[in-house]
């Protein structure tokens, strides 16, 4: 099985500096078809996308994805590393605490950082993240199982 090369995806692997591969582009493609997924999820959809390619090669392409900026790594609490590839926008996130459903929530205030520390230590900070918890509707809606 082979993935056509969409000119925005290799334009994207260029513009970092990047060589244009296969898994490359195939990670890069179920990234963005699936935001906020995991590597094995990821590996899987790279798979039914090219065919055999190792967990490893998709661990080292996701490195080097999130390394070019291409792809943003985020790890809620208690839940494997996630993967998106909205970068550049400092948006935050919603996770609900029973499914682990995951959803982008725009910055509170517009532009980077959104929240201001009381002190900053004399570091120069370009990025806040903030992760909101709480339970997604489907969650909220449920009868709660010992509730008899």
């Amino acid at each position: 099985m082979t993935v056509d090369t969409p000119p925005q995806i290799a334009a994207l692997l260029r513009g970092a500096s990047l060589r244009v591969t296969g898994p490359r582009v195939a990670v890069l493609t179920e990234v963005q078809s699936s935001p906020h997924a995991d590597a094995d999820t990821i590996a899987s959809g790279v798979r039914d996308r090219i065919g055999s390619v190792s967990t490893q090669a998709v661990y080292d392409v996701l490195r080097a994805l999130t390394a070019a900026r291409l792809l943003r790594r985020i790890e809620p609490a208690g839940s494997p590393a996630r993967y998106e590839a909205r970068v550049g926008d400092n948006h935050h996130h919603l996770v609900c605490r029973s499914c682990g459903a995951i959803r982008d929530v725009d910055c509170a205030v517009g532009e980077a950082p959104c929240l201001a520390p009381s002190s900053t230590h004399g570091f120069d900070i370009d990025e806040a993240e903030v992760v909101f918890w709480g339970l997604c509707p489907n969650c909220r809606n449920e009868t709660p199982i010992n509730s008899q």
